[in-house]
């Protein structure tokens, strides 16, 4: 049977308080220290460092919320945070939302009744009950990945991965264009990531773009690859098609970009010789497939300490910096031809 904190307690002939005071690195006389490790040790007891938290009036852990879990961005930003998080004497509380608004809305106020210290957020959308909840709940939250005026905001600069792709899609000789973006509810890679890509294309001049929408679901951008490619699934691909055969496909995330790349290698369609491709996140496998894809790398672990590190900061009450932009870095590899 597992032995509580009075239990130790009884057993050294001291206060509860004593042994808690003992736990926490408080000061006890040399003997009733020597006793309490004793006991411990003969008992092989391990505190309940949560229980011990939702007693104090701070506790030492941060609550992340994230859309999903079964993502690179997501799972390398988690990593960071963890890291930091532990070389402070903080502990991270995940709540996974599998991308349902209600359930981030829900969690947030959860973690709250849990009484974390603060909320790294991980939104792909930041509505007004997003900030309700976080004016009701007052304490330190952090955004990242999106940004906010009412809110302390971590984001990678969209804007400038945009541009840079941009840039060097028609540096390459690329004229005939199609990209394939997400929703702009997403602000980050929906809008400042496209705004970004069109502000290149705009001071090339020339070039004929088709703009499409998908998800950032792989299975639903090989779908919307697959009306692009071979002009099956959607009628309105095959007029647009009939306008425009591209020479390069620019994918919003390396995970759109892989879907089309794998619709390509179904229609015996060479990548880069009939078909560029790029797409954006820097994500491990983009170095390991054949041929390998150009894309802008994003630094998530590094946005997973900086994260960390600005929640800790806001939690003891000094001053971070209303938004912090990481940079990018464009990765030149062989899914794009040069013409």
């Amino acid at each position: 049977m597992n032995k509580t904190i009075s239990d130790i307690a009884q057993m050294a002939g001291v206060a509860k308080s004593t042994v808690s005071r003992f736990l926490n690195g408080g000061s006890v006389s040399e003997d009733t220290r020597q006793k309490i490790e004793r006991i411990i040790k003969q008992y092989n007891y391990v505190p309940n460092t949560f229980a011990q938290s939702l007693k104090a009036k701070k506790t030492s852990i941060i609550g992340t919320v994230v859309p999903r879990l079964d993502s690179f961005a997501t799972s390398q930003t988690l990593i960071g945070i963890d890291e930091e998080l532990r070389s402070n004497q903080y502990q991270m509380l995940i709540a996974n939302t599998s991308q349902d608004m209600q359930r981030e809305i829900d969690a947030i106020y959860d973690f709250a009744r849990q009484k974390v210290s603060g909320i790294i957020l991980l939104a792909a959308e930041v509505t007004e009950a997003h900030l309700k909840a976080v004016e009701d709940i007052r304490i330190p939250v952090l955004l990242v990945g999106q940004q906010h005026e009412q809110l302390h905001s971590l984001v990678h600069n969209d804007d400038q991965a945009g541009y840079e792709m941009g840039k060097y899609v028609v540096e390459q000789g690329h004229r005939k264009i199609v990209y394939m973006g997400v929703s702009e509810k997403d602000r980050a890679v929906g809008v400042y990531r496209k705004q970004g890509f069109q502000r290149a294309i705009a001071e090339c001049g020339g070039c004929e773009v088709k703009y499409y929408e998908t998800s950032f679901k792989m299975s639903e951008a090989i779908i919307t690859a697959e009306a692009i490619i071979t002009a099956e699934a959607i009628i309105t691909a095959e007029a647009i098609l009939k306008e425009i055969t591209p020479t390069i496909i620019v994918g919003a995330t390396d995970n759109i970009a892989l879907g089309v790349m794998k619709i390509a290698f179904s229609n015996k369609i060479r990548i880069p010789q009939d078909l560029s491709v790029t797409g954006f996140g820097g994500y491990d496998i983009t170095e390991m497939i054949h041929p390998t894809l150009t894309t802008v790398k994003y630094h998530y672990l590094q946005a997973g300490k900086v994260a960390a590190n600005h929640i800790i900061r806001l939690v003891k009450g000094e001053s971070v910096e209303e938004r912090t932009t990481l940079d990018v870095e464009l990765i030149p590899r062989e899914s794009v031809d040069k013409l």
